[in-house]
């Protein structure tokens, strides 16, 4: 306790220094002059007798330090003193400081921005109990390495397995919500029983499903998300045991899921109802129709892989047992987290590595500068040093000036990364953010907040080590002579020089990353359509089963519905199709042909069920054959059209009109004759494949569900809402979800976001990169002509002309650029490794775009390096050598 009293009393007397000292010189001073008396009286002279009195006092300097050591604790004194006195350095150079500040928090700031995202999706666990034991489960076939499940496999998975303590399924749906303002389409979610057991989440309010509740023969139940009972219900506690009318059949409401619960595939929806296959769609039953997948939990012990395994053994037990609907049919089991997040991990990696090269190119450049201001604190380091001052506290003082810089640039990084990660999340289209739930509360946490603390501290040892390892403690005390200027000079170009060719390099693989993205998204958005997505509207139309339960009142209310769309002003053509053009590859059929040998092939194709003017509408070419007539519907003879995919496919050299085709079995009522032959419409995303499609008459088979193409003569957004009005005039019972643009459709998917985002922030990147690049080398010519304007004078008054000069400046920044661009190619042929899963349409060696590259930085080198060469040759000879 005492000692820990007089350290507190030494802590405190470091703030009442001044008055101390004061007080101690008095007191000092009066004991002085006792002994001078003393020794005048005994008979010396008054020098003699100050100068025995000093040395019985032990030297006046060192009693005073004797007294303030014991006053206060040493080692905060000193580092309070280092703190001023960097404070005071950094003041002085605010060119610099600032310039460093900024270099530095630059680089923070976009890796910490972008590692809050990598966070979210890639290293924070799924928010369930024990996520690593969730599997996402679906089988797998040719066209489709992850496929959607048939029910009837599904429970026979189920029943089969030995790797699942349980296996549930789920599938995406949508149910037109009776609300007292009229019908509203919501979206929704069919679950079988156990599907929240598996997840491990318990509702907040009411009960889980029962097992066995959802059989065909349960009453019909739902769970609420818990924003769907605030908006729609008003958070009523007492909502369990109401009622719900989805689509006109009543479910009872048995519980309420948790604000935290989410399900990143599906977690737009507002609704959970039980399975209940076969009452939906008659597809639940056939084993040959496939729609929805699989979540399971693993027992433990069990590995993906081991489970993967017994899967597929079951599906090679399906496929021997069912040789028609199985055939070629595997498994696939994931990690669910895989699922989660598994498109978006490459773009994330990338953009981490982007941000984390600039961050090296910027501490590259703080060092630089570092090192140029070690050289003109050379004098003052060996004044200090030859005072008295100990190897350790000069490096304690570099240190504590390092840890300064990186702790501003640190606060000012921090801050512009939380709004910068705000800013790429306000970029993110509501679509795609919503199957993205693990990006909620995204900012400053704890893992952000430890790697943020582990640059900085990264940062500041290299900034720390970098003038003590520069200026050796014998070279401080040299530097109180000329000798060493020249040899330090030289020592420091070569390190500078070194630092540069490092700093282009790494600009060299950021420019060539963001142009083959820039290429690869380039070539995304051209790609060839084969139709005009100009001036097109699309909304999705649900009519109520109740309302409309036979086929012939479909055919009739689409007809009508079309008729009322068409007759709006500004409206040129109305279509409607199954599926909207550049979505994605899916709901296929399986073909056989007529007249020819059969082996059980799936013969798999897309399947498109239209209006007779779809094409016309979107403005698709016909090559031979015809379009359909709109009399077309269930009483005339089956037809398609097909598209040039599948004739290249199945009738090479070959005329396909006339050819019938249909299902596996050929049963009377799949029979259809292709009519038509297509262009090669583009189905798929922007990056897939087009696929053999076949497109059928909507009115031979309809449905209550499809999607209205409207061509307009205006802008078709600001028509958008007049065509919904028109709908709900025709019938106020009818859903109309998902109203857009097919331009909006196009530009907002996936695909295009994913690119178009990895290419603007890698560019943002590189041409960052590509400035601090300049900086550094700039700086390097700078300084080198600084170093060597002795030799310059000397040169110039041997007779060199201001041309020599300015070109032998230029030579030397050319060299370096030469360097960094020839090294950073050679990196860069690396580390585009990393971007072959995200480019479309160009290669990683791409010429142009390493021409183009290598021809940018060296034109920036040259302009960089002019501005000092310009300097050297405006030297005066007679100036230069006067100044040596």
């Amino acid at each position: 306790m005492k000692r820990l009293r007089a350290a507190l009393r030494r802590l405190v007397g470091m703030f009442s220094a001044g008055r101390r000292e004061q007080e101690f010189a008095s007191e000092i001073e009066g004991h002085l002059q006792m002994h001078i008396e003393d020794n005048v009286r005994a008979g010396m002279t008054q020098e003699d007798a100050r100068r025995d009195a000093l040395l019985k006092l032990g030297g006046l300097e060192q009693t005073r330090q004797a007294y303030r050591e014991r006053g206060t604790a040493p080692f905060f004194e000193t580092l309070w003193q280092d703190l001023r006195f960097a404070l005071r350095q950094l003041g002085k150079n605010p060119g610099f400081t600032i310039t460093a500040v900024l270099m530095l928090s630059l680089g923070i700031a976009a890796s910490v921005a972008i590692f809050a995202f990598v966070d979210a999706a890639l290293l924070r666990p799924l928010p369930y109990p024990n996520p690593e034991g969730l599997a996402d489960v679906t089988e797998s076939a040719a066209l489709f390495p992850r496929s959607n499940l048939s029910y009837p496999d599904y429970f026979d998975w189920k029943r089969m397995n030995r790797s699942f303590r349980s296996l549930d399924a789920y599938e995406g749906t949508g149910y037109l919500l009776s609300t007292p303002s009229g019908v509203e389409p919501v979206a929704g979610e069919r679950v079988t029983d156990g599907f929240f057991h598996t997840l491990g989440v318990a509702p907040l309010l009411g009960r889980d499903f029962y097992a066995g509740e959802d059989l065909l023969s349960a009453p019909r139940t739902v769970m609420l998300s818990y924003s769907t009972w605030q908006k729609r219900f008003g958070g009523r506690k007492d909502i369990v045991g109401q009622a719900v009318s989805l689509s006109g059949t009543p479910y009872t409401i048995v519980g309420v899921m948790p604000d935290s619960f989410e399900f990143a595939p599906h977690n737009n929806a507002e609704f959970w109802t039980t399975m209940h296959a076969g009452s939906a769609n008659e597809c639940d039953l056939r084993r040959s129709c496939h729609g929805m997948y699989g979540v399971a939990r693993l027992k433990d012990g069990v590995s993906v892989a081991a489970a993967l395994a017994d899967m597929k053994a079951i599906a090679e037990q399906l496929e021997r047992q069912y040789p028609d609907s199985n055939r070629g049919q595997s498994a696939v089991v994931q990690p669910l987290s895989e699922l989660i997040v598994g498109d978006i991990r490459p773009i994330l990696l990338l953009l981490l590595a982007g941000a984390g090269l600039l961050l090296l190119i910027a501490c590259v450049n703080v060092a630089s500068l570092l090192l140029v201001r070690s050289e003109s604190r050379r004098r003052e380091i060996a004044v200090r040093g030859a005072l008295g001052a100990s190897p350790l506290r000069l490096a304690r003082q570099f240190v504590t000036e390092g840890v300064l810089l990186v702790f501003g640039s640190s606060l000012l990084g921090l801050v512009c990364a939380v709004f910068a990660s705000q800013a790429l999340l306000r970029l993110i289209p509501f679509d795609m953010l919503r199957h993205m739930p693990y990006l909620r509360g995204l900012g400053l946490n704890f893992h952000v907040a430890c790697f943020a603390l582990a640059i900085a501290a990264l940062a500041a040892v290299i900034f720390s080590l970098t003038p003590i390892v520069r200026l050796s403690f014998d070279e401080m005390r040299e530097g109180l002579t000329e000798g060493s200027r020249g040899s330090a000079g030289v020592l420091w170009r070569r390190i500078g020089a070194n630092l540069t060719v490092l700093e282009l390099a790494i600009a060299v693989v950021l420019l060539v990353g963001a142009g083959l993205l820039g290429k690869s998204f380039y070539h995304l958005l051209h790609v060839d359509l084969n139709f005009q997505p100009d001036h097109l509207a699309t909304l999705s139309v649900s009519l109520p089963d109740k309302t409309y339960p036979k086929e012939e009142q479909i055919v009739v209310a689409r007809r009508q519905l079309l008729d009322r769309i068409a007759a709006l002003p500004g409206v040129v053509a109305v279509a409607t199709t199954s599926q909207l053009p550049a979505s994605s590859n899916g709901n296929t059929d399986w073909i056989r042909f007529v007249g020819r040998e059969y082996n059980g092939k799936h013969n798999e194709v897309n399947e498109r069920d239209i209006t007779a003017n779809f094409f016309s509408t979107v403005k698709t070419r016909l090559i031979r054959g015809r379009f359909f007539t709109p009399d077309e519907d269930g009483t005339k003879p089956r037809v398609v059209i097909i598209n040039q995919a599948f004739v290249r496919l199945y009738f090479p050299n070959q005329d396909p009109l006339g050819a019938r085709i249909g299902d596996t079995a050929l049963s009377p009522k799949s029979i259809r004759e292709i009519v038509g032959v297509v262009d090669d419409l583009r189905e798929a995303s922007l990056d897939q494949p087009i696929l053999p499609a076949i497109y059928a008459p909507a009115d031979q088979s309809p449905d209550t569900y499809f999607n209205v193409i409207v061509r307009t003569s205006q802008d078709e957004k600001t028509l958008l809402p007049t065509i919904v009005a028109a709908v709900h005039e025709f019938d106020p019972g009818i859903g109309v979800p998902d109203e857009s643009t097919i331009l909006e459709h196009i530009n907002d998917s996936q695909t295009a976001y994913l690119h178009r985002s990895s290419a603007w922030l890698v560019g943002g990147f590189a041409v960052m990169a590509l400035l601090l690049g300049m900086i550094g080398l700039y700086g390097v010519i700078a300084y080198s002509v600084s170093q060597r304007t002795r030799e310059i004078g000397v040169r110039m008054a041997l007779g060199a002309q201001r041309e020599m000069v300015q070109r032998m400046v230029l030579k030397e920044g050319g060299r370096l650029a030469m360097a960094g661009i020839a090294l950073g190619l050679v990196c860069s042929l690396a580390a585009t490794l990393l971007l072959r899963s995200v480019l479309f349409g160009a290669q990683r060696w791409d010429v142009e775009t390493l021409g183009g590259v290598a021809l940018l930085l060296a034109a920036a080198a040259l302009l960089a390096s002019y501005i000092p060469a310009r300097r050297a040759a405006s030297i005066n000879p007679v100036e230069a050598l006067r100044a040596e």
